[in-house]
């Protein structure tokens, strides 16, 4: 939902990429290759754009894998180099990073992030490569740890964009008696799905309680881009439009946009694929906004959402945000035990006339807040479906773009790319809610969709183990069902 709190993962006692992995300010796209035959990016920029690049290959295998000769491809070099010489000085960081970044995030936490954590960086592949973007797998720790770096740069070649994931390193379990030991220890509640979407449909493999509605957190942003897809495909809505960041849709963190000055244009786009791969608060707000409260709510239910009344209204992420944190909790439970037409009614009359609220309001949020009536709602079924129904538009003429946001930012799971070709997923958390939901495609054509949602009403879930726990656990479960 809201995912206030950048994650923190631990390994060897100390966080792994921790500071670099939360620097997720972008001003554009990133993506990589979706379902059927691999699409490629656009390039990032904060005005619209219609022309969609040309699509990269397989990824460069280590052996061969240099910089690409692009504006990306020179900033991937500089990093490289200045892993091996730090600290950076100020002038060196403001001549290769947006200033826009850098009024978000200081020179000092560039420099003590690859401080703490690049003490080298080896380049194994090139995932994706455009002239304003590039998706990279590295090796970092001496060799010792594994990584996947996002960079994307404006148009005068600086960084707006980095973001360093690295691998799970927790074992993978080897049967599904252990995929489900180590969800189990994750969160006194799981569900899990596993399914084979190979042909359009959830066929179940593996699943813990799969037809549940759970709390579900930002993933619930799938259903806003199959609503955009949808508004598409109806010629409603165009990728280039230019949408307006205004106060009216600012949100609060993760993203960028809640940043940028009112009036800043930005594409559909970019706006999906911020809301996608930075799960950008803003952006699914101006989409919900640009497409309607309704149409989405309609995507709950043409996407075959067992209980999509859960969601209505649906709540923007600005709302939700509202509600949790403003006069809580008088103003939730006015919202909660309302039925829906009155609920409609406090949204328009109390809850959307509200001033966002701010920072400081979220860091009293510690504890999980009503996750079992004031939040998003999905089973793991209903998010395999919605990834079927995603999977279905992103092979219609014009809508290949869907694939693209999907497949940027894989949680740090990384899949051997020599078996797996792409790798879509979203996840979304809040004190107490946790869930990582994937649908990832064999170089041999067979989709499988993993989707796991743990929740604990009692105490937050600890991140930076459950998270790693999570990932491991979709791994084997990925290995698994190929498998068989």
């Amino acid at each position: 939902m809201s995912e206030l709190r950048a994650r923190r993962r631990v390994r060897r006692g100390r966080p792994a990429w921790s500071l670099l992995a939360a620097l997720t300010i972008a001003v554009a796209l990133l993506a990589a290759a979706c379902t059927s035959p691999k699409p490629q990016p656009p390039q990032p920029q904060q005005q619209p754009s219609g022309a969609l690049p040309t699509a990269a290959g397989s990824p460069q295998p280590a052996s061969s894998a240099l910089p690409p000769d692009t504006p990306a491809g020179a900033q991937l070099r500089w990093l490289i180099a200045a892993a091996a010489h730090l600290p950076l000085s100020d002038a060196q960081v403001r001549a290769h990073f947006d200033p826009a970044f850098l009024t978000q995030v200081a020179p000092a936490l560039i420099n003590e992030a690859l401080v703490e954590d690049a003490i080298s960086i080896r380049l194994l592949a090139i995932r994706i490569s455009e002239l304003s973007t590039l998706v990279a797998d590295v090796s970092t720790y001496h060799g010792t740890s594994r990584a996947q770096v996002l960079l994307a740069v404006d148009p005068r070649g600086l960084i707006s964009l980095l973001k360093i994931s690295p691998a799970s390193t927790e074992p993978a379990p080897a049967s599904w008696a252990g995929v489900d030991a180590t969800l189990r220890s994750v969160a006194p509640q799981v569900h899990l799905l596993v399914a084979d979407v190979s042909h359009g449909s959830c066929r179940p493999l593996h699943s813990i309680d799969p037809a549940t509605p759970a709390p579900l957190g930002s993933a619930v942003k799938l259903y806003v881009l199959d609503a955009v897809g949808s508004a598409v495909a109806a010629g409603k809505v165009r990728w280039d439009q230019p949408l307006t960041v205004t106060a009216q849709y600012k949100s609060l963190p993760p993203g960028e946009l809640q940043a940028e000055p009112d009036g800043t244009q930005i594409s559909v786009l970019d706006s999906a694929a911020k809301m996608i791969s930075l799960s950008d608060n803003t952006a699914a707000d101006m989409l919900t906004g640009l497409v309607g409260r309704s149409a989405v709510e309609a995507a709950l239910t043409a996407t075959g959402m067992t209980s999509p009344a859960l969601d209505r209204p649906f709540l923007t992420t600005r709302e939700i945000l509202v509600l949790k944190l403003k006069q809580w909790p008088a103003l939730a439970q006015r919202y909660v035990t309302a039925n829906e037409p009155s609920r409609r009614a406090l949204l328009a009359s109390t809850v959307d006339r509200a001033p966002l609220p701010a920072i400081a309001d979220a860091d009293t949020w510690i504890a999980p807040r009503d996750i079992d009536r004031l939040e998003y709602f999905a089973s793991a079924s209903d998010l395999c479906r919605a990834y079927t129904s995603l999977a279905a538009l992103a092979q219609r003429p014009g809508l290949a773009p869907i694939g693209r946001v999907l497949s940027l930012n894989d949680d740090g799971l990384q899949l051997d790319p020599a078996r797996w070709q792409t790798t879509w997923f979203k996840g979304g958390s809040e004190p107490g809610v946790e869930t990582l939901a994937f649908l990832a495609t064999t170089r041999s054509g067979h989709s499988y969709v993993v989707a796991v949602l743990a929740e604990d009403r009692s105490q937050p879930i600890d991140q930076t183990t459950a998270t790693p726990a999570i990932l491991s656990a979709v791994r084997g479960a990925f290995t698994l069902a190929a498998r068989g």
